[in-house]
């Protein structure tokens, strides 16, 4: 199914909720709608699935107009952040009832719903009724009740926000196994950058109710095509330095040179930008120092967040496994010059990292 939005845009009164926009989900794969709250992405969902029409604009399944389609009068599935099950059914009837609602035969619906609930690892559970459940187990129940439908377009607003991350990680993964198949055009909102990564596929980047980007996942990612997608597809966010053009390369605050190639341009004044990951303490053959003061040292699952003042600006690293810093202590901290991004006065890219060998296929 090629579902297609073209230059929709929500207005109510004086509030714009969505600029006008064109997207059209790739068929069969996943889209990440990936954005902070309010950047629009759950009104861009209840549109595609027609709980709300847009202001401007038509939305188009197979290149047939449904802008004005009612939800109920389409084949998608939804799932909300709150799990919402029938409380006075057992989970085997929560998870049936698309089924029985569509007029599917006993044995379809017996074979249907046992199927999904052991795919989801949930058939220990049928007989049960939602308020015996952890919140897990309940989420489970609402996404195959959902899955179960085998619709076209399924639609995923953050479904698992609220739970714990074990719980996250374990169901996460088995979306994506779910998914695999590429049966249904999926598309999944998430406020974290992580997440997407994880998923992979596709991905539009939302922000303030602009669709900033969409393009594969790892792809944007790699070469964000301005600041604010940068800031949006960063956890922790992208280091940013304000910097002047200097012999072809530029110029950090403090004198940091930094020999990098940027294409030509009437702007002396750019913006430089290093992702987290990108410094670390150990010094290697042509990269820069950046010498500073530790000002917070948080651990991380495996990882230490390192925050310290430079000349350059304020810089937070993200270093694999765990080490000890005292406040004020003074750190070096090293980047490759080629990994560093460059933005225009316009906020625009200018540059960017050689994306690593494989990343694309990854996502």
């Amino acid at each position: 199914m090629q579902l297609t939005l073209d230059r929709i845009g929500l207005r109510a009164g004086s509030q714009t909720h969505l600029y006008p926009m064109s997207l059209a989900p790739v068929p069969g794969a996943m889209t990440v709608l990936l954005g902070a709250t309010l950047a629009g992405k759950t009104s861009l969902m209840r549109i595609m699935a027609g709980l709300d029409r847009p202001t401007d604009g038509r939305v188009l399944v197979d290149g047939a107009d449904v802008t004005g389609v009612p939800v109920r009068q389409r084949n998608v599935a939804m799932v909300y952040q709150q799990f919402i099950n029938y409380p006075s059914m057992t989970v085997y009837d929560n998870i049936a009832s698309p089924l029985k609602l569509r007029g599917a035969s006993a044995s379809e619906t017996r074979e249907k719903t046992r199927a999904m609930a052991a795919r989801l690892h949930i058939d220990h559970l049928l007989e049960r009724y939602p308020s015996e459940l952890s919140g897990g187990q309940q989420q489970r129940v609402a996404l195959a009740r959902a899955l179960v439908k085998e619709a076209p377009l399924i639609l995923l607003d953050e479904p698992l926000v609220n739970l714990d991350y074990k719980l996250r990680e374990e169901l996460r993964d088995e979306l994506s196994e779910l998914f695999a198949e590429g049966r249904s055009t999926v598309v999944y909102a998430t406020t974290e950058p992580g997440e997407a990564l994880l998923l992979g596929g596709h991905t539009a980047v939302l922000d303030a109710g602009e669709l900033l980007q969409y393009g594969p996942t790892a792809d944007v990612f790699h070469r964000p095509n301005s600041i604010r997608v940068a800031r949006a597809f960063s956890d922790p966010p992208m280091n940013l330095f304000a910097a002047r053009r200097h012999n072809g390369g530029f110029v950090l605050q403090g004198d940091v040179a930094v020999a990098r190639a940027l294409p030509p341009g009437a702007d002396a004044d750019i913006t430089a930008g290093l992702r987290a990951g990108a410094l670390d303490v150990e010094p290697r053959p042509g990269h820069i120092g950046l010498p500073g003061l530790v000002k917070l040292a948080e651990i991380s699952g495996s990882d230490t967040y390192v925050h310290a003042q430079t000349a350059a600006g304020d810089v937070v690293a993200q270093l694999p496994g765990v080490h000890r810093y005292k406040l004020d202590q003074r750190v070096e901290l090293y980047f490759d010059p080629a990994q560093t991004y460059a933005f225009g006065a316009d906020g625009a890219l200018l540059a960017a990292p050689r994306q690593p060998a494989g990343a694309g296929e990854a996502a």
